[in-house]
């Protein structure tokens, strides 16, 4: 009577171990005896598509056939032979900026370059000639010969009254992949980043449409199709994208390409002043007035032409403070880096009116720029 109870466990211990590898077994044991009858799913429609795809789609196709995959080339001596080699140094993107030939990218991605080669969408290959860089804009011209159906120049916008939030669309040839769509917004305007030589690229847009190494000289566009922007840097720790990411505004690649394509190189416009902010606030604090104190005029230059006067120091030693420069056409000027920007909207030849101080008078110049 005493072992019933424990003979009673252990039949129910067993018969639940021989449930579960029952369970357990069941597929292997349906495998090998029963046999469905497999057949395609039914396909479910999928109904049109948004008006947002759309559009998406009909940018892709009309602008990647314009951009262009650029992989340059640098000279190596084989130690052996002796032989001069061209070994590939890098890879980034462009786009064809006219019916001519011209191909727009970063400096940056053909800088310390022998030779580059550029590749369009339809996977046809040619050499391409430098015509002109300007490093201060991050910008560079190639020009190739393309004998029969050249891609069409990509259509050219403005950035000037871009607004944070607009949709943006970038295209290029990440990590060597060619042309790669990827969406975002304008997170930001007028952002300025420091480059390797140390000076900065200015007036910047920032986007978060992912960026990554070899989108550089690709466009940046907007919704409806056109250029606002040359991508050309991110911001990231690792290398990669990290939602930050710049382009050059269309703005100001309109006013140098054409010169870079013209003469080789771009013309500052400049006033024809000498100042220096450091110098200058120590003067002007003591003055009570904000701006930029101009301590030399050039000769030659519209500065001297409108009678702008320099900073000039007497024989008893006593500092007499040239003008100060406090806007141009109506935009406040309180440093260096204010006042060429301004003058960075502008082109040779182009007239400005500066509002300045002299002798504790405001007044207004009118100034020729060159």
């Amino acid at each position: 009577m005493k072992n019933a109870p424990l003979g009673a466990i252990r039949l129910a211990l067993w018969l639940t171990v021989a449930l579960l590898l029952a369970l357990l077994a069941r597929p292997y044991i349906e495998a090998l005896f029963i046999h469905y009858q497999a057949e395609p799913r039914p396909v479910m429609a999928r109904g049109d598509l948004s008006e947002e795809e759309k559009t998406t789609i009909e940018i892709f196709e009309r602008v990647s056939p314009s951009v262009v995959y650029i992989t340059t080339l640098k000279e190596v001596v084989d130690l052996w032979s002796r032989n001069v080699m061209q070994v590939r140094q890098g890879t980034g993107s462009g786009f064809i900026w006219d019916e001519h030939g011209h191909v727009v990218t970063n400096y940056h991605v053909v800088k310390g370059a022998h030779a580059a080669q550029v590749r369009l969408a339809d996977q046809r290959s040619y050499a391409a000639v430098l015509v002109g860089a300007s490093p201060e804009h991050d910008l560079a011209v190639l020009r190739i010969n393309v004998a029969f159906h050249q891609p069409p120049p990509v259509p050219i916008g403005t950035s000037g009254d871009l607004k944070v939030g607009q949709k943006t669309f970038a295209i290029g040839n990440p990590f060597g992949l060619d042309h790669i769509l990827t969406t975002g917004v304008v997170s930001a305007l007028d952002r300025s980043i420091g480059k390797e030589d140390g000076g900065a690229i200015s007036n910047l847009i920032q986007t978060d449409a992912a960026i990554n190494p070899g989108n550089s000289g690709g466009p940046l566009i907007d919704s409806a199709g056109r250029l606002i922007g040359i991508n050309t840097a991110i911001y990231s720790p690792s290398g990669a994208y990290a939602g930050i990411g710049f382009a050059v505004p269309v703005d100001m690649v309109n006013r140098v390409v054409p010169d870079l394509i013209a003469y080789g190189k771009y013309e500052r416009p400049s006033l024809g002043v000498v100042v220096d902010d450091e110098v200058g606030r120590k003067i002007t604090g003591r003055l009570g007035v904000k701006g930029v104190l101009v301590l030399r005029v050039q000769p030659g230059s519209g500065a001297e032409a409108a009678g702008l006067r320099s900073t000039r120091l007497t024989a008893d030693g006593r500092i007499v403070p040239g003008d100060v420069i406090q806007a141009v056409d109506g935009e406040p000027v309180k440093s260096f880096r204010d006042l060429a920007d301004i003058l960075e909207r502008h082109s040779v030849g182009d007239q400005v009116t500066l509002t300045i101080w002299r002798d504790g008078t405001v007044m207004k110049v009118s100034v020729l720029l060159n």
